[in-house]
Parts: C-alpha cells; sequence; structure tokens
C-alpha cells in the first residue's frame, strides 16, 4: 500500500485537556487505517502526551512528531484596551535534539513564569532565546499573524513576520486552513500575498480535534462541559465537523487549487524525524563527608548503623560471650549486601534515601517502618531506612536486589500525609529546587461522571440524570465502563430504547469515558535529577501549588 501524499501536522490529541478527543492510540490507529506516513500532535501549551504518541507511533512503524500549540503573549507594541490581551498560538515542531530541548524549555517557561491567573505564555523574547531546532506554523486565522490581518493592521502583521523569520530563518510557514470558517476565507488572500512576497513556504493544515465527523456532537459537548456552558447556548466556543482528522483525499481536494501546500506537508515531516531517546535514571550526586566517594560513605554509615541496631536490638538479653556469635550472620549479610550494591551502583540512591528518612525521623515526622521487598535489606536496616530486622524474619535480600536482572532499587516508603511536604522542601532545599519536582496525575472522565456533566450540558432533568447514574456500579476500586454497565443493566437498555433524550445522553457520554478532564499531582511521587529538570522533561504548575511537576506521568 502506498503511503498517503498528506500528513497531519495540527492534532489535538486527548491530552489537549477537555479539549482534545484523539486518544494517542487511536491517532496512530486512524494513521495507518490512511497509511500516512508521519503525523503531529501539537497539544495546547503542553508536551503531556508527546513520549506516550512518540512511543505508540513508533511502534506502529509511524514517524511521530513532537510539537505544541504554545501560547505567544502579545507584542507590547500593539494597541490594546485596558486588560491584558490572550496570547496568540504558535505550533512549534521539533526537528532534532536541540529543537526538543528548547521546545521542554520554553513549556516548562510557560507555565512556571506566568502569572497563575494567565494562561502558560512565553513572550516573543523567550522564544527568541530557544528557537533553535524548531520549526514554526503561523497558526492559521487563530495565530497573531491571521488576527492582525483579520482586524486590518497589515503593518503590525508585516512586523510580527518579520521578527518570525528573525527566530526561524528557513523555518517558518504559513499556515493555510480551511474548515469551513468565513473568517478564514476572510483572511487567506492576505495570508497567501505576505508568502508569495517574501518567499515563504505554504503548509496546508487541518485542526483535528475528533477522529471522525461522528464525534462532532459529543466533541460539542466536551467543550461545553470545559467551559461551564450548555448545548443550546449561542455565545460560546464552537468548532465545525470539518474539524475531524480528514484523509488524504480530503485534504487534496480541499486545496486542490494550492498542491504545494498540500505537499509542504510532507517536506515538514522529512525535516522533522527526531525521536528522543531513552535516558537511564540520573542521580544528583550525594554529598559525603571528608572527601569519601558514595561507596566509601555508605560503607561507613551502614557498619556504624548496623552496631546500632546490634546493640539496641539484637544483644539485650544476650550473654555477652555469645553477642560475636550472634553479630557474625549480620555482619557477613552486610559485606554481602554491600559489595552487591557497590557493584550496581546504587550506593548514591541508598544514601539520597536514607538521608531525608532520618531527616524525617529526627524531626518526628512519622514514617513507616518498610513495605515490599526493600525490607529484606539489612542494608536499608541500618541506615534506618527500614525498622524491620531482615535476619530475624528470614527475609531475603535477593528480591530487592538482583545483580541478574538490573533495575532501579524501590523502597516503599509511607510518611504521614500531615507533614510530607516539609520532607518534600527538605529534599528541594538540598538538590535545588529546579532539581526536584513532582508527578503528574491526569484524571479521566469515568462512567458516572460523564453521564452528569453530559446530562449537565444537554440542560436535562437533574433527578432523571440522577436515576440513570444509580444504575451505573460505583466501585472505585475496580471502575466498570458504562458499556459494561449498560451490557448487565436492562433498565439501562430499556430506557436507552424508550427515551430519544436517554439515547443522545448515553451515545455522547459513551464516546466521551475516558478522555482526560484535568491534571493534578501524584499525592507520593517525587523525582530528583543531577541537573535541571527541564533539560530532562518538560514541567508544569498545579494553579493549587507553587511546587513544579512533570509534564509526564508516572509510567513515561
Amino acid at each position: 500500500m502506498a503511503h498517503a501524499d498528506f500528513v497531519h501536522l495540527r492534532v489535538h490529541s486527548a491530552y489537549s485537556l477537555s479539549e482534545g478527543a484523539i486518544k494517542p492510540k487511536d491517532l496512530v490507529n486512524l494513521c495507518r487505517a490512511q497509511a500516512m506516513p508521519a503525523v503531529a500532535v501539537t497539544d495546547s501549551s503542553n508536551l503531556f502526551g508527546a513520549l506516550e504518541f512518540a512511543q505508540e507511533a513508533q511502534k506502529a512503524g509511524i514517524q511521530p512528531i513532537i510539537g505544541c500549540q504554545l501560547a505567544i503573549s502579545r507584542d507590547a507594541g500593539e494597541p490594546r484596551n485596558g486588560t491584558a490581551p490572550p496570547p496568540d498560538p504558535l505550533v512549534l515542531l521539533v526537528q532534532n535534539e536541540a529543537g526538543y530541548q528548547n521546545l521542554m524549555r520554553l513549556v516548562s517557561i510557560a507555565f512556571l513564569e506566568s502569572e497563575p491567573s494567565e494562561p502558560a505564555q512565553v513572550s516573543l523574547d523567550v522564544l527568541a532565546a530557544h528557537g533553535d531546532g524548531l520549526l514554526a506554523l503561523t497558526a492559521g486565522v487563530a495565530g497573531a499573524l491571521g488576527r492582525l490581518l483579520a482586524a486590518g493592521q497589515r503593518p503590525a502583521a508585516e512586523a510580527l513576520l518579520d521578527r518570525l523569520q528573525a527566530i526561524f530563518p528557513g523555518r517558518l510557514y504559513i499556515e493555510l486552513q480551511r474548515h469551513g470558517q468565513p473568517e478564514e476565507a476572510a483572511v487567506e488572500p492576505a495570508l497567501l500575498e505576505l508568502a508569495y512576497g517574501r518567499d515563504l513556504p505554504l503548509v496546508a493544515t487541518n485542526e483535528a480535534f475528533f477522529p471522525s465527523a461522528d464525534d462532532y456532537e459529543a466533541h460539542d459537548a466536551l467543550l461545553c462541559i470545559a467551559e461551564g456552558a450548555y448545548i443550546a447556548q449561542s455565545d460560546r466556543r464552537r468548532l465545525t465537523p470539518d474539524h475531524a482528522f480528514k484523509s488524504a483525499a480530503e485534504m487534496r481536494a480541499l486545496f486542490a487549487d494550492l498542491p504545494e501546500a498540500v505537499d509542504n506537508t510532507l517536506a515538514v515531516a522529512r525535516r522533522c524525524a527526531y525521536f528522543p531517546e531513552f535516558v537511564k535514571p540520573i542521580l544528583p550526586a550525594f554529598p559525603t563527608s571528608e572527601g569519601r566517594s558514595e561507596e566509601e560513605e555508605m560503607k561507613a554509615q551502614s557498619e556504624a548503623g548496623l552496631e546500632k541496631r546490634l546493640e539496641d536490638q539484637v544483644f539485650p538479653g544476650v550473654e555477652t560471650a555469645e553477642q560475636e556469635a550472634v553479630a557474625a550472620p549480620y555482619r557477613e549479610r552486610l559485606a554481602f549486601e554491600l559489595k552487591v550494591i557497590q557493584e550496581m551502583g546504587f550506593a548514591g540512591y541508598f544514601l539520597i534515601v536514607a538521608d531525608f528518612i532520618q531527616w524525617a525521623k529526627a524531626r518526628s515526622i512519622p514514617v513507616g517502618p518498610g513495605r515490599g521487598s526493600g525490607a529484606g535489606s539489612v542494608v536499608a536496616w541500618a541506615l534506618t531506612i527500614t525498622d524491620l530486622d531482615p535476619l530475624r524474619f528470614g527475609l531475603l535480600f535477593e528480591r530487592f536486589l538482583n545483580p541478574e536482572r538490573v533495575s532501579m532499587p524501590d523502597f516503599d516508603i509511607d510518611f504521614c500525609q500531615d507533614r510530607r511536604d516539609d520532607v518534600i522542601r527538605y529534599v528541594q532545599d538540598k538538590y535545588g529546587r529546579d532539581h526536584v519536582a513532582q508527578i503528574i496525575t491526569f484524571g479521566k472522565l469515568q462512567a458516572r461522571a460523564a453521564l452528569r456533566d453530559v446530562g449537565r450540558v444537554l440542560q436535562m432533568p437533574y433527578p432523571q440524570v440522577d436515576r440513570i447514574c444509580k444504575l451505573v456500579p460505583n466501585n472505585p476500586a475496580n471502575p466498570v465502563s458504562l458499556q459494561q454497565a449498560i451490557d448487565g443493566e436492562p433498565r439501562l437498555q430499556e430506557m436507552r430504547r424508550e427515551d430519544e433524550a436517554v439515547s443522545r445522553l448515553i451515545t455522547i457520554a459513551l464516546r466521551l469515558e475516558g478522555l482526560y478532564r484535568h491534571a493534578s499531582t501524584h499525592a507520593a511521587g517525587v523525582v530528583i535529577g543531577d541537573r535541571r529538570l527541564d533539560k530532562l522533561v518538560p514541567l508544569y504548575r498545579d494553579p493549587r501549588s507553587d511546587m513544579p511537576v512533570t509534564q509526564f506521568n508516572m509510567k513515561y
């Protein structure tokens, strides 16, 4: 099967929260079904799904293009009336490692340095400092260029283009879109004139928010849920059925008069063949005393710690003459474990974990005794990471660390939730605020929530929606999908058959279930790196907290 002769460069995945409705796996399947050789995800202001999408695409033999629709602050020189106007979108696509690094930095700055009350955005000056390795598309009629032209501000539009061409020399594309909206047709002649006058390439894009035109009604409901609006309202954000994932043939037909704009999607894809490399765990160096190596420090602390444990917990009630014989297996086991830990290169890991646990215990912050396989380590017990004597309970070290299977050690540690933030703050202060972040999580629309939200935007009577929701089993430990609930509940099937409003409610909820609704912070996950974290992962700021959060979830 020949490759399609068009590549989508403007897809909003489900990680454009409460806005995009295409899950990464579904996007890859759409591309495979249509023989598209590559695809770009340009989520709104974030890289939440970049790694998941890139992996799914690569597995399927499709070239992923990592990108972002970044918000750019309005130029200070522009006329404005009082309040700060909303920022303009600009589309950035990654060409190479430098571009990936710059995009992570830009997206991190947007979240960490914007006012909490404003959308995450960067200025043109910040963009200029981090433009290398990135291609830019002007974002159609919604971008600053389209907005200025629509407002009749031709000189300001020319000045903006001068600036963008300086930031992205040979890497700037004038983006054309045809979703059937009157403002697109109104601005297109001026965009073409500027492109031809400056010898800038055109690129045809279709801003895809949902898989097919059949999903339009459900997606419209999703926008209403996000904005607290009703379907029946006239003054709200609306898209068109044309914002679906179009085929190459549809795009060729739509731009039959400008074939080069479609050809250029393939040229852009060829310029953006980059995949982020996997990185082995990168731990910060642990500050040791008296110029010791981490291995020497761990050995010294473990040996001293074991002697204290023996004195306090093993020797009481043992005759002095027998103490050496009792201690021998502990010391042998300690020596064996130290050798394995050192050979596997994990001395620093043990020291880092022991340090913040000892700090917490010294300040009377309750810490659990140790769960999971880590409780089998004498080194962990000697360093007071755990409080269980592994020899007394016959626990095996090999279950925790095994040279045959090299993977990061994993201690399950429980801190009292009331003072857990104190421990996190200590870690931040010790390793540097820009080296430490919490981990993001994404809240999904579950079956009952989808029904309630859709019922509200359809303005259905609350008691009726409530009655339907109560027919969906609510078991947080083992959530039931809406389809499973329908299959197992004859009353739901009957209501769906006999009541048109209920049928519409369920049909829309089925399409929206499982989409990401919001981002929040993992209760306990923290990452520590040996460098500024935005060199490794993009960062986000949870509006409810001042601590940076990774934009990738725990799995990635």
